[in-house]
């Protein structure tokens, strides 16, 4: 199975115990570094795992969810999914039942908060890690349609900052493509097909993506190529994702994105 290569990660994971005096035990964590993370969680809380978890491995992690904005934005993701009852996004999901294993608690509490706000906004990818785990989402509760459902080991990587050139510096034709006024380095939004040559301002391009009945974008066509993109990929790129990557995406039903989690 290929493995997926990802900078700027954040991901929120969930651990299932393979030891069979703590059989049916689970783990939410956050983590920037899956595979550094699992092997930390199964050497001990001494090299940097969670003392939940401190000798009671061995740990696998089963699933995944990344392409959180930001740090912050995954620990809130975290904190809600490990405390459900206190998290006011959270209220209608009914308590764990008596007979109810807490694995299958953790993956209905995630098909829950996959729909509400703000995370129903997010470019999410739901990613399972281990095929021995995988469950079917119940019906009418799966990701919404803009959130991909895949398979198999991801690599956090971080790339290298890129050395400024001499077509990088601002000329008279870093134009943005809607207001047609000069774009600074730092304020450069592109398109995310690699063949589209358009620039612009990141204001310009949000209130291009910009619904009437919006207050943040959720998705929207390039101004110019006119393929389809989700704004969260766009502010992505704009971080410094998705370097020499021919990305295309076809998205119908996203929803919306980057409102605040303020549980905690």
């Amino acid at each position: 199975m290929n493995e997926t290569i990802i900078e700027k990660f954040y991901g929120v994971y969930l651990l299932y115990c393979l030891n069979p005096k703590y059989t049916g035990r689970t783990y939410i964590g956050y983590t920037v570094d899956p595979n550094r993370r699992i092997k930390q969680h199964n050497k001990g809380n001494q090299f940097g795992g969670a003392r939940r978890t401190s000798n009671r491995g061995p740990w696998t992690m089963v699933l995944i969810i990344h392409g959180f904005p930001s740090d912050i934005s995954a620990l809130r993701f975290e904190w809600a999914w490990q405390h459900p009852r206190y998290s006011r996004r959270l209220q209608h999901v009914t308590k764990k039942k008596s007979k109810e294993k807490m694995y299958d608690f953790c993956l209905r509490v995630l098909s829950e908060m996959l729909h509400v706000g703000p995370w129903n906004r997010l470019p999410l990818t739901i990613r399972w890690l281990n095929d021995d785990f995988i469950k079917e989402f119940p019906i009418g509760k799966g990701p919404p349609l803009h959130m991909p459902i895949c398979y198999g080991p991801v690599i956090s990587k971080q790339l290298p900052k890129l050395k400024l050139t001499q077509q990088d510096l601002p000329t008279n034709s870093d134009t943005c493509y809607v207001c047609l006024k000069p774009v600074e380095i730092s304020r450069k939004v592109t398109c995310l097909e690699s063949i589209c040559t358009a620039t612009f301002h990141i204001i310009c391009m949000s209130k291009n993506f910009l619904a009437d009945d919006q207050y943040v974008p959720i998705e929207g066509n390039c101004p110019k190529c006119k393929n389809h993109f989700l704004w969260g990929d766009i502010v992505r790129k704009f971080m410094g994702c998705y370097r020499n990557i021919d990305f295309k995406m076809n998205v119908e039903g996203g929803n919306d994105f980057y409102d605040s989690e303020e549980d905690n």
